[in-house]
């Protein structure tokens, strides 16, 4: 929703860059890209192709497929779906938030939120990095209650891609959706978001044991149209509407 703009009476950068970590789940449906774990190799990259809310194909440098699903054949038994509240929720895209001046998502409304992953959460977290700045702003008089401290951000291109970067420090009110894959590390932690999707591209933790350690996202394209043939182990040899279909009708008899 709307278009990031920086600049203008009383802007506030930081305010931006949480707005955009809460807006992800409103600026893409469907996104292919690389992704690195830190540290590590470009053998150690994956590929991969996600479409919401649920399917998601990894693949090696090479072309091998390391885990595929649509995500659309999961079921649920009726004690679940009956005796379960959140089973009841909707898809964010389906629900409206609060949006700032800029377009971005100022508070999140109570949704069906997680993005698809593996391996460890840090890639879900990644996708929607929201565990940087909570559901909503918190009361102006209570600013250490924010998830994560921010030195100012400042506006970076990533492989060609409009970004905010910034340092952050947890808060005690910062709690990482997978504690064994945070996307913040304990001191502080280099963190970059892309501009146009909301997604966290990068983190390197800068200090302690854990220095080095984070994740390397490279967006190549984003809302593709995408099959459900594309998230299938064995491909059910659907046919591409967008591919010309060649017709050998052959010599009249």
């Amino acid at each position: 929703m709307g278009s990031y703009s920086a600049g203008g009476p009383g802007f506030d950068l930081s305010s931006t860059f949480r707005n955009l970590c809460r807006s992800s789940p409103w600026k893409w449906t469907s996104l292919r890209f690389e992704y690195l774990e830190r540290p590590g190799t470009g053998a150690t990259m994956v590929r991969a192709w996600l479409r919401r809310p649920g399917a998601l194909r990894l693949e090696t440098p090479d072309g091998q497929l390391l885990h595929s699903t649509t995500g659309i054949n999961d079921s649920r038994d009726d004690l679940y779906v009956s005796s379960t509240r959140r089973s009841w929720l909707l898809p964010a895209h389906l629900v409206t938030p609060v949006y700032d001046d800029a377009g971005l998502v100022r508070r999140r409304p109570e949704a069906a939120y997680g993005e698809p992953s593996f391996g460890n959460g840090r890639l879900a977290a990644a996708l929607d990095p929201v565990e940087l700045a909570g559901n909503a702003p918190v009361p102006l008089e209570f600013p250490d209650t924010n998830r994560v401290f921010l030195e100012p951000p400042r506006e970076v291109d990533h492989e060609g891609r409009p970004a905010l970067e910034t340092i952050v420090t947890r808060s005690r009110t910062y709690v990482p959706s997978d504690p064994a894959a945070p996307l913040v590390h304990p001191g502080r932690t280099l963190i970059r978001i892309d501009v146009g999707t909301g997604v966290c591209v990068a983190s390197q933790s800068l200090d302690g044991d854990s220095s080095g350690k984070g994740h390397w996202l490279k967006v190549l394209a984003v809302d593709e149209y995408m099959l459900d043939d594309l998230f299938l182990a064995e491909s059910m040899n659907l046919t591409d509407v967008r591919r010309h279909i060649p017709w050998d009708i052959g010599p009249a008899a």
